[in-house]
């Protein structure tokens, strides 16, 4: 088992919410994001960060969205969409919007709207 599963949620989203704004970015623009990935609408989300919920039973508690396997690209050195453990892939999925979000990538392009 890979330490981030037992990681609670609300210690590393600080740290999304620092990367996100050093970039010009906002919170409810990350806040956002986790919405669509996840489903979890405001109040859902700050009990998780209040629960400090692990990654585990973060995305475990999560309804992914059907477009998640749209994500693609390269995070920490692997491509997101040929990672084998399923709930490492949901924890790379967020990194990788997360980093879209910091790059200034049109919040369409990020939630892989049409």
């Amino acid at each position: 088992m890979h330490r981030i599963f037992t990681t609670s949620f609300a210690s590393v989203y600080p740290l999304y919410v620092t990367k996100v704004e050093r970039k010009g970015r906002t919170q409810e623009e990350l806040d956002e994001v986790i919405e669509w990935l996840t489903g979890f609408d405001d109040g859902r989300l700050r009990q998780h960060i209040d629960e400090h919920t692990t990654f585990e039973d973060f995305f475990a508690d999560a309804d992914l969205n059907p477009n998640a396997s749209l994500i693609t690209g390269v995070v920490c050195g692997m491509r997101v969409e040929e990672i084998e453990d399923p709930l490492m892939q949901k924890v790379r999925y967020l990194d990788k919007l997360v980093d879209e979000l910091a790059r200034g990538k049109a919040m369409t392009k990020i939630l892989r709207s049409a």
